[in-house]
């Protein structure tokens, strides 16, 4: 039975892994992700939950921990932030590469130094070209439901990748908001037990992360590209799947009044909320401006932006982080790598904001949104804009 309640976002996304009936969990707890794995633990020890939760020393060890029982067919999951996923980085690799459907919550939040709890997408940014599949959520039912979505998608005998699932960090993990639940029955039918293909078993043994000779690494990545691409079909049956039985819809490329408009306007996060509201004034101001949401970052959406932006004459692409020494927004690097061919394109406008959980405001949104108006029809000097920043 589905039920409505308010609940604190990272309650609610532990809550959507116990109705994906995991087992095995294992994690270490980091700000601002503490909350998830906290409460998992409270539902294994109450005996709610039935399943193994690995108490381990590290990030590198919790994701070490879950190629094991991946492998060994168990439904895994995981959960960190920011410098936890750094230290656990060189075992990321590794679960793409050997097909592992672990499922992570990234509790998005800025890489140290100096040292910022807050949310900025700095971490999200550093295992781009990790090999696992990974969706961005912007409010707490995002997050439940592509939580529950990770679990069906990774596990696909067609996909057979890690997902990781990226809501920000303090600005939804801390937040208590409405959230509805699907009844355990519902997701049951939805989501059908975990039936990985090559289980480990001492009776018929595989081998998994070989050594690999350079007569044969590059073959070995190109059929892991092939895999991910070809993800894209199963992740597109998986939502529209879940549109039909709970009615919310998701998407590649999301879009907001953007059909038709001149000017739109790129988020990603929970940021895109509030940048919708500046879209709003600005339209009712007569102005033809729109947004599109990024919901899926890899693999990337290369014609759904492409389809989501034509016709368009200026596209603003906001970024929460910057690579240093480079064009400035990673996003915005891929986004004009996307449309580099097309014969009719938007000028494509880099801005970061919101940096180390910098607020960004309406009126922030209606400045950059202006100012990204302005380079498009004059230039700039600089390969990016950094807003608000005090030189």
């Amino acid at each position: 039975m589905t039920t409505r309640i308010g609940v604190e976002v990272s309650i609610a996304v532990a809550d959507a892994v116990k109705l994906a009936n995991p087992d095995v969990v294992a994690a270490y707890p980091i700000t601002p992700q503490t909350h998830i794995v906290e409460h998992l633990a409270e539902l294994v020890a109450n005996g709610e939950l039935d399943a193994e939760y690995i108490p381990v020393e590290s990030e590198h060890s919790a994701m070490s921990a879950c190629l094991g029982s991946a492998a060994a067919g168990a439904r895994t999951f995981t959960a960190t932030s920011s410098q936890g996923l750094a230290l656990m980085n060189e075992v990321v690799y590794v679960a793409s590469s050997m097909r592992l459907p672990i499922i992570m919550s990234v509790a998005n939040r800025a890489l140290s130094s100096p040292l910022s709890i807050w949310c900025d997408h700095s971490d999200m940014m550093s295992v781009r070209d990790t090999g696992w599949i990974q969706i961005i959520t912007e409010n707490g039912q995002q997050a439940v439901d592509n939580t529950i979505c990770a679990f069906r998608i990774g596990e696909d005998r067609r996909v057979l990748l890690p997902v990781m699932v990226h809501l920000d960090g303090f600005n939804l993990t801390h937040v208590i908001e409405p959230i509805i639940f699907p009844g355990q029955e519902e997701v049951d039918r939805f989501l059908p037990p975990n039936n990985y293909p090559l289980p480990l078993n001492p009776d018929r043994p595989v081998a998994m992360g070989d050594f690999a000779p350079p007569a044969i690494f590059t073959e070995a990545k190109w059929a892991q590209e092939v895999n991910i691409r070809n993800s894209m079909k199963p992740i597109l049956e998986v939502w529209d799947e879940f549109n039909r039985i709970f009615g919310r819809q998701y998407a590649p490329v999301e879009k907001y009044h953007s059909d038709g408009a001149r000017v739109i306007l790129m988020t990603m996060g929970s940021v895109s909320e509030t940048a919708s509201v500046a879209v709003d004034e600005l339209r009712g101001a007569g102005q033809e401006v729109g947004q599109v949401r990024l919901r899926l970052w890899r693999p990337f959406p290369f014609d759904a932006l492409r389809r989501a932006v034509s016709g368009a004459d200026v596209l603003i692409v906001m970024d929460r982080a910057i690579s240093l020494g480079g064009p400035g927004g990673p996003v915005a690097s891929e986004v004009k790598a996307a449309l580099y061919n097309l014969p009719e394109k938007p000028r494509v406008v880099s801005f970061v904001a919101g940096l180390g959980g910098r607020d960004i405001t309406v009126t922030d949104f209606k400045n950059i949104i202006k100012r990204g108006v302005e380079i498009a029809a004059g230039g700039s000097p600089n390969e990016y804009e950094i807003y608000g920043v005090r030189e």
